[in-house]
């Protein structure tokens, strides 16, 4: 990653061309191509799709999109000469334009036209087929019989117009609501970093991400069935995780030119720390996209093709785009003001202070208090979770401005609620007795409003009956219907019949979505625990990383039922109606929040991991994490919650659903479960959180997510150092001596290799060094309750300075602490003031051994008591080869 990092730095002209070039390429190419989003909404093997399949080939001069043309008189009928003759020159000249395949109007002779002009005669309705499939249609013939429609309109005649190719033309500009989330991103940047420059960079990386997923998604649904939504949430998750993943490689960056490193050696440093987190947070997105698979739905697919698609590009961007744009800025990553203050005061301390440092202190003061308290707030959030109920939007959900909700309302005003979701009953090989006895059958139903005549096909081998029910497409009676005719009325009537239609398709999409959903759940689940326990090396931080996505997705899902179901606060976000939660939404956004809630985890808890291998203390493990992780999780996840919340803007409710849920989700996740719940648990949990048997740590493969800043010294040299510090005169090192054989105080003092009387700056005395509290003083005037005592916890550790002869500290100096018989029990890198912390199982007589390139490698033997030990230590830079002491 290190080599990689280098090389895209110091090439960073190649490397931006490169990415313009792709995407410039796939823009002609894709504009040329245009695209081919399929419409595919069903579910495989189920009665709708039976349905449908045998209406497409009886009747496939119906293929086309069919959309409406509704009027209603406010004095009279529809029938009287004045309105007809408004209406009728008007669909007449619709008919004859060139796209427009069939135009049936209310006053054609027969009794099927007189149909379509409601009881009381003052509302009436024409249908316009046109000879292709919604999104295939030009807006520009749209818009045209849009304008000839409603041209026809006077005071006294309203005339509006619903269906799919009219609702496409009432979406806003492409772009709005991208353009307005990366606006309030961009605010968020740029006070997070105080920089424009800075600012920039992980927007340009998401633009770039996203713009070519999004051509390259067009592209492909000519290859394969793409469907129409799926590029509005490969955008969604692009821009989010896009964003996130840039946000913590620059932020990395900039904390290593701070700490005094070149901005070359800090951009490889941050590739390789947080770029590999990136890595592995793309691969669980990917992975958590991919569970969707299990649900067998075609229309899944192609979601999974765009989101993954769109993240795998970001994950690209992040290590190639970025560490290049990083090299074209140089220093100007950070702020006038840093670099001044950098120049003047010299590489500042890592220690985290403000409020980051006070919440995790108070976290680990009160775990209890916190953790009920977060309990107590998504339990509250997740009790709507149990009144949800999948189902889909249609028109009745458009604002109520625009035409298709007014055609909505006046046809149901006209015909009844059930007329905007009629259901099709597909006849096959049944006489025309049958049929006709099958006809007054359904008449007889309870919930049936009206049914239309048997329509037979050419060949005559089938028909189709109209069906509207007395309650509206989105209304619960509405399902029980369609199940009353499945299980009753068509078994009885002896004939091969089924139940399609829109809003039967629908139905049975969110019958088979609840029936596989589980099975999704816990596949996505089960593949985030084991990758967890394979990079954290534990049992119960995985399990609880899927109990929060678990509590986690109830809560927002409450919050989805409270406000799109239930119409809380719908009128302040703009959504007209309240209605069902779509179907296919749930799967989508379990699996984006399962991808995005490991993000969180593995940032969060990869910190606190490389604590507790350091210092084998839980409690400072979980304070240090949380205090140095929870101001970049928070910014981050404010950035999400801004991109997502500006897909209210799209114009597509599915696109609004999906962004207040995943805002919803992701504000939830950050703000309550991983800067309050998780680390309050993983404190109480204390040393059982890094837990794993035996047998199986040694049968799972290494993962490391994020490595240690400094490599460690070579087995050939620590034998170097250890073989120094004994002496030639000394025994070879026993590798079955018992550590814990470490002799008395003087007689290590009489041979002069004690840390107590060694020459150099070695003293009994301690000195606080915990930055995040002051637990560690050895005085109880600064004891925070709630912690252990001092004398309780951290007392087996040696800590202090690396420092010049000059006084200059020296930082990311390896620090190795070994046992007598040369078994490595420590490793640590010094901090940006050249601190240092390393633990020991005990009290006892160990090896120091520091090293750091460009400097000459020291060990010293010194000796642990029953309190900590402050040892600081001066290197030299190398003038040759080998150990010195």
């Amino acid at each position: 990653m290190v080599a990689w990092a280098r090389w895209c730095y110091r090439h960073r002209l190649v490397v931006v061309v490169l990415w313009v070039t792709a995407l410039v390429g796939l823009g002609a190419v894709g504009g040329s191509a245009g695209t081919d989003y399929a419409n595919v909404f069903s579910a495989p093997d189920t009665d709708s799709t039976r349905a449908g399949d045998l209406m497409e080939k009886a009747f496939p001069q119906r293929s086309g999109d069919t959309d409406t043309v509704v009027w209603k008189t406010a004095r009279g009928s529809a029938r009287d000469a004045a309105v007809r003759g408004r209406i009728e020159p008007v669909l007449a000249e619709i008919a004859g334009m060139k796209g427009v395949g069939e135009v049936a109007g209310p006053y054609a002779p027969g009794p099927e036209a007189a149909a379509r002009i409601s009881r009381d005669g003052r509302v009436a309705y024409a249908q316009i087929t046109f000879t292709a499939q919604a999104n295939e249609v030009s807006k520009s013939l749209v818009e045209d019989v849009v304008d000839t429609a409603r041209a026809a309109a006077r005071p006294g005649l309203r005339v509006e117009l619903g269906g799919q190719a009219v609702a496409r033309i009432q979406e806003p500009p492409a772009g709005t609501a991208e353009a307005v989330g990366i606006a309030a991103a961009a605010v968020v940047l740029f006070l997070a970093f105080g920089s424009l420059f800075a600012m920039l960079l992980p927007i340009l990386t998401a633009v770039f991400a996203v713009g070519t997923g999004l051509l390259a998604t067009m592209l492909l649904s000519h290859v394969t069935a793409v469907p129409e939504v799926a590029p509005l949430l490969g955008t969604l998750i692009g821009l989010g995780v896009g964003i996130d993943y840039a946000l913590f490689i620059v932020t990395r960056h900039r904390r290593g030119i701070l700490r005094g490193l070149a901005p070359e050696e800090s951009a490889a440093q941050a590739l390789d720390t947080s770029g590999r987190a990136v890595l592995f947070a793309g691969g669980t997105v990917c992975v958590a996209l991919a569970g969707m698979l299990v649900m067998n739905m075609r229309f899944l697919d192609g979601v999974v093709i765009a989101a993954s698609l769109t993240v795998v590009l970001s994950v690209l961007a992040a290590l190639t785009l970025l560490p290049a744009m990083l090299g074209l800025l140089g220093p100007r990553v950070l702020s006038r003001r840093q670099r001044r203050r950098l120049a003047a005061t010299g590489p500042e301390p890592d220690e985290p202070t403000g409020l980051a440092a006070c919440w995790a202190a108070a976290v680990g003061r009160r775990p209890r208090t916190v953790a009920l308290l977060a309990v107590a707030v998504m339990a509250a959030l997740s009790l709507p979770l149990l009144s949800l109920r999948l189902g889909a939007t249609d028109q009745g959900n458009h604002q109520e401005s625009s035409t298709t909700r007014q055609a909505y309302d006046l046809l149901a005003e006209g015909f009844g609620p059930g007329f905007n979701g009629p259901l099709h009953v597909v006849v096959e090989k049944a006489g025309p007795a049958a049929t006709e006895a099958l006809v007054e059958r359904i008449r007889a139903t309870e919930g049936v409003a009206h049914v239309g005549p048997a329509t037979p096909s050419a060949d005559g081998g089938t028909a189709v009956i109209q069906v509207v029910p007395t309650t509206s497409p989105q209304s619960a009676a509405t399902d029980r219907l369609i199940d009353r005719l499945r299980a009753d009325v068509l078994p009885r009537a002896g004939v091969d019949a089924h139940v399609g239609g829109v809003t039967a398709v629908f139905k049975d999409f969110a019958t088979v979505t609840a029936d596989r959903l589980p099975y999704f759940v816990g596949t996505i689940v089960v593949l985030g625990f084991l990758l967890l326990l394979v990079a954290f090396r534990s049992l119960v931080v995985p399990l609880t990383a899927a109990v929060m996505n678990l509590v986690a997705a109830a809560a927002s899902f409450g919050v989805l039922v409270a406000v799109f179901q239930w119409g809380w606060g719908a009128e302040a976000l703009g959504i007209a109606k309240e209605g069902p939660i779509t179907a296919f939404l749930p799967v989508v956004m379990l699996s984006l929040l399962f991808g995005l809630s490991m993000d969180y985890q593995v940032f969060l808890v990869s910190r606190m991991h490389e604590e507790w291998v350091h210092t084998r203390d839980n409690a400072r493990a979980v304070r240090v994490g949380l205090a140095e992780t929870s101001r970049v999780i928070n910014c981050a996840a404010l950035i999400m919650i801004c991109v997502f919340s500006a897909f209210v803007l799209s114009g597509d409710m599915e696109g609004a659903t999906a962004g207040i849920g995943l805002a919803a989700a992701v504000a939830l996740d950050a703000f309550v479960l991983r800067t309050a719940l998780v680390p309050a648990a993983m404190r109480l949990l204390g040393r059982a959180n890094w837990w794993l048997p035996p047998w199986l740590d040694r049968r799972l493969p290494h993962l490391a997510v994020e490595p240690q800043d400094a490599a460690p010294p070579a087995p050939e040299e620590l034998e170097a150092l250890v073989a120094a510090a004994l002496g030639p005169a000394g025994p070879a090192p026993d590798p079955h001596a018992p550590d814990d054989a470490c002799g008395s105080p003087e007689a290590c003092a009489a041979q002069g290799a004690c840390g107590a009387v060694d020459p150099l700056t070695a003293r009994g005395d301690f000195s606080p060094y915990d930055p995040y509290d002051a637990a560690y003083a050895a005085d109880d005037e600064h004891y925070v309750p709630g912690l252990p005592a001092p004398q309780e916890r951290g007392a087996h550790v040696v800590h202090g300075f690396i420092i010049t002869p000059d006084g200059e500290p020296i930082h990311t100096v390896t620090m190795t602490l070994l046992s007598k018989s040369g078994r490595q029990l420590d490793r640590v890198s010094s901090l940006a003031d050249g601190s240092y912390l390393l633990s020991a199982p005990a009290p006892g007589v160990y090896l120091l051994a520091a090293t750091a390139p460009g400097y000459a490698s020291k060990a010293r033997h010194i000796m642990l008591g029953s309190g900590p030990l402050t040892y600081d230590l001066e290197l030299l830079e190398a003038v040759g080869t080998g150990p010195m002491l």
